[in-house]
């Protein structure tokens, strides 16, 4: 689309940034809040005709009805559900509006690679209670990506991209029929090889299977499937043929069961929450990294050969460690024994230098025999 920052959509809608592809970030005026804008193509069959002061034609209005519907229905202030604000068409495109507080989706987070088991577990809680608030209010989510994933400033996980995933499957049904390959075709060039968005069945146990590739993709940092192509994705889907979850670590057992190709052997979203939060408690501690270092570092090094204790020590007194003086008077009496070798004293060095000890053991020998040569000359007379 072009435009930048500044050019106002639908009368309300301000474009705060120069818009991506089929994305723009907005103020909207009436409220003054951060949006998300995003946009589908519309065919020409669906606006031919259209003058930006006619009337939206027949179908595209229906679009927008549609998705104004399911917005409606959604609970309206959920912390962990993203609030759609509406749709409208303009430009040959149809626009879905969503609040959009500060923060970085799931997928711009991968990009710095994969997350621990534990803090994908913390986001996956946070998406799991925004499932169960919707599939208790009769609403499918179908869209649970890491795209539609926001990781808000505090660390919680939101979940968006309710309405710009109704938008894309009502226009995959306005174009391609309820069903057949005309749909199929329609709806793998708007959704592409992505996996969450192919499960075998829909609604909630749809979501909940999706949830499971989603935490494989934020622990692993890959898609559980082959991601090379839409057929190919489709095939392995049905196929079962997928990477172990056991790469998922402590994850691994509940992505295995979200994966089951059996809807009724998956867990609900309620379930699901259940379980992380019982993993979570158990979690271990993380380690401060910057104390340890900290700690290793201001460590005093060791003598390389320890001094040994004399035995028996020195008796207190006036001769007492003076080091040690402060707390001998507090300790009381008995607390001047063995403390004559404490910390800051020096051993007393030995009297006869170790090297003069051998010499004088000979030469005393020798002392000792000519003693007794002379004993034994006095005696024989």
């Amino acid at each position: 689309m072009r435009g930048g920052p500044g050019q106002v959509l639908a009368g309300r809608y301000r474009l705060t940034d120069r818009p991506e592809l089929l994305r723009a970030h907005a103020v909207d005026e009436r409220t003054g809040e951060s949006v998300l804008l995003r946009a589908l193509e519309l065919p020409a069959l669906l606006t031919a005709g259209q003058d930006p002061e006619d009337a939206v034609p027949a179908q595209a209005d229906r679009l927008v009805r549609r998705v104004a519907a399911v917005g409606s229905a959604a609970p309206a202030a959920h912390p962990r559900l993203l609030r759609g604000v509406g749709a409208f068409v303009e430009h040959d495109l149809l626009w879905t509006v969503e609040e959009r507080p500060p923060g970085l989706t799931a997928a711009e987070l991968l990009t710095a690679g994969p997350l621990p088991p534990y803090r994908a577990a913390e986001l996956a809680a946070d998406l799991a209670a925004a499932l169960r608030t919707l599939h208790a209010a009769g609403l499918s989510h179908g869209n649970v990506t890491a795209g539609s994933v926001l990781v808000c400033e505090d660390g919680a996980a939101m979940l968006g991209g309710l309405l710009s995933g109704v938008a894309e499957e009502a226009l995959a049904e306005e174009l391609g029929g309820p069903g057949g390959r005309r749909r199929y075709d329609v709806r793998a060039t708007m959704v592409g090889p992505v996996a969450e968005r192919w499960p075998l069945d829909g609604g909630p146990a749809g979501d909940c299977w999706a949830l499971g590739v989603l935490l494989h993709r934020l622990v692993a940092g890959r898609s559980p499937y082959p991601e090379g192509g839409v057929p190919e994705l489709v095939t392995a889907v049905r196929d079962g043929r997928r990477e172990h979850s056991a790469v998922c670590g402590p994850l691994g057992p509940l992505v295995e069961r979200l994966l089951q190709p059996d809807p009724v052997l998956r867990p609900t979203a309620e379930a699901v929450g259940r379980e992380l939060a019982e993993l979570l408690a158990g979690a271990p501690e993380p380690v401060d990294e910057e104390r340890v270092a900290r700690a290793v570092t201001l460590k005093p090094e060791a003598p390389l050969v320890p001094v040994r204790p004399r035995r028996g020590g020195r008796r207190g007194g006036k001769g007492a460690d003076s080091g040690n003086a402060g707390a001998g008077k507090g300790a009381g009496k008995g607390s001047g024994k063995g403390s004559g070798n404490g910390p800051g004293r020096a051993a007393k060095p030995p009297r006869i230098p170790p090297a003069l000890l051998g010499p004088l053991l000979v030469g005393g020998v020798f002392v000792l025999l000519a003693l007794g040569i002379a004993a034994v000359v006095l005696f024989a007379g």
